[in-house]
C-alpha cells in the first residue's frame, strides 16, 4: 500500500515538473502541427540545436516521425556533398551545396574535419544524410548536414587492415556498418587472401558493439582508392566490388537478413552506381560520349539488361577530360562526373526525355585541390548520432 502511494506521488511529482517546464515553455501556446511546420522549412543544423528548447521539442526533433518528415521535404531539394583535400594548406572538410543551383549560397555550407592520408577514400557513399569515414582501424559516422561526427568502438580484428560499408535497412529503419579486415599492401587478382572477420554494427541498436557475422562466399574486396565507387545501398541491400580468385564479381549483403550473396557480372567493370532505382555497372564514356550500362534486373535470376547511350555535344561538353558515369538523379537525368578535380569543378548533366546535355559549373569551392569526391543526391537529415 505505501509503495503503492510512493509510486503514486512519484507521478504526481513528475507531472507537475512537466507542466511547470510548460508553462515556462513559450511556444506551448504554438500548436505543434504548426511548430512541426515551421520545423521543416529550417536549415538542419539550426533544427538540431532548438532541442535545447525544451523537454517536448527534444523529444520530437528527435522522434523518427519528424525525422522521416524532414527527410520527405528534403527530397525535393537534394543536395551536392564534397569531400575535399587540401593542396597548399593540409586541410580536409565536407562541402554541401545545392544539387540545382550548385553555385548559389543556399544552404552552402562547410564542415572541417581532421586530415587523413587517405584524403577522399576514406569515405564511402552516403546514404539517407550520414557518411562513413574510416581511418585505419577507426571508422567514424557523420551528419554533414548538423556537423556531429560519431566514433564506433574499435573494431575487432587480428589484422591491420579495415574495410568498411554503411547501409540502410528500410524495414526496420536502421543504419548499419559492415565492416571486414583484410591484409595491408597491394593485392592482386587469384590472391588466396580473402577478407574475413566480418562484423556488423548497427547505430543505435541496443547492444552498441561490433556482432561477428558469418560469409559463406570467400571475397577480397579491392581497396577503396582503386574503385571509383566504394560501394552503394539500394532498398536495403548493399552492393559493392569483389574478386573472387580471378574474377570480378559483385558482392551483395542483405542489411536486413545480414546474409551475403554473390552475383555474376556481365562484364568485369567495377565502376557501380544507381541507375533509376537500381545497381548498375557501367563502361568509361568513350571520346565520342558513348557509353554501355548494365542494370541488375533480378538479382535471384543473376538477370541483367543493356542499355547504351550517346551524349549530344559530348566533346563541345567536356574536351579532352576524361569523365565517368556516376548515375542517375532524383529528377532520372543522367550525371556525368570528372575522373580527376578540374577547376572550375563541373558536371554533365543529360536529360534523355529532352536529348539535351548542359555543363552545370560549381562555383565557391576555392583554391586547387590535391584530391576532390562529389556525392549526388544528398539528404538533410537533422538525425542525432549517438551509441
Amino acid at each position: 500500500m505505501k509503495r503503492a502511494r510512493r509510486k503514486e506521488t512519484a507521478g504526481t511529482n513528475q507531472q507537475r515538473l512537466t507542466k511547470k517546464e510548460d508553462e515556462k515553455d513559450p511556444f506551448s501556446v504554438i500548436p505543434l502541427c504548426l511548430i512541426v511546420e515551421i520545423l521543416l522549412k529550417i536549415p538542419t543544423k539550426s533544427v538540431a540545436s532548438l532541442v535545447l528548447v525544451s523537454k517536448q521539442w527534444l523529444s520530437m526533433i528527435r522522434g523518427k516521425d519528424f525525422i522521416n518528415l524532414y527527410m520527405f521535404r528534403s527530397s525535393t531539394r537534394m543536395r551536392l556533398l564534397f569531400t575535399i583535400f587540401g593542396t597548399y594548406v593540409l586541410e580536409q572538410f565536407l562541402q554541401i551545396c545545392s544539387q540545382v543551383d550548385p553555385s548559389s549560397n543556399d544552404r552552402r555550407y562547410r564542415l572541417n574535419i581532421s586530415p587523413h592520408r587517405m584524403h577522399v577514400h576514406a569515405f564511402s557513399s552516403p546514404i539517407r544524410g550520414l557518411i562513413c569515414r574510416q581511418m585505419d582501424s577507426k571508422v567514424m559516422i557523420g551528419n554533414p548536414s548538423t556537423g556531429q561526427i560519431l566514433t564506433l568502438p574499435r573494431v575487432k580484428t587480428n589484422r591491420r587492415g579495415v574495410l568498411s560499408f554503411l547501409g540502410y535497412d528500410p524495414v526496420n529503419g536502421l543504419y548499419k556498418v559492415l565492416c571486414m579486415t583484410v591484409l595491408r599492401g597491394p593485392q592482386r587478382r587469384g590472391s588466396q587472401v580473402v577478407s574475413e572477420e566480418h562484423q556488423v554494427y548497427t547505430l543505435g541498436g541496443g547492444r552498441q558493439k561490433w556482432r561477428m557475422i558469418e560469409c559463406e562466399h570467400p571475397h577480397l574486396p579491392l581497396p577503396p582508392s582503386c574503385l571509383p565507387t566504394k560501394g552503394i545501398c539500394i532498398n536495403g541491400i548493399l552492393y559493392y566490388y569483389a574478386w573472387i580468385q580471378n574474377e570480378g564479381a559483385l558482392i551483395s549483403f542483405d542489411l536486413i537478413s545480414e546474409e551475403f550473396n554473390v552475383i555474376t557480372l556481365p562484364e568485369d567493370i567495377y565502376c557501380l552506381m544507381n541507375y533509376t532505382g537500381k545497381v548498375a555497372i557501367a563502361s568509361w564514356p568513350t571520346i565520342s560520349g558513348e557509353v554501355h550500362v548494365w542494370v541488375l534486373e533480378d538479382a535471384s535470376k543473376q538477370e541483367w539488361s543493356k542499355v547504351s547511350i550517346v551524349v549530344p555535344s559530348w566533346i563541345d561538353l567536356v574536351g579532352m577530360e576524361v569523365f565517368r558515369f556516376r548515375g542517375t538523379l532524383s529528377t532520372d537525368e543522367l550525371i556525368f562526373s570528372p575522373a580527376i578535380f578540374v577547376k572550375p569543378f563541373y558536371f554533365i548533366s543529360y536529360d534523355l526525355k529532352e536529348n539535351n546535355a548542359k555543363k552545370v559549373v560549381v562555383e565557391g569551392i576555392g583554391d586547387p585541390y590535391a584530391s576532390l569526391e562529389v556525392y549526388f543526391n544528398h539528404l538533410e537529415n537533422p538525425m542525432f548520432l549517438s551509441n
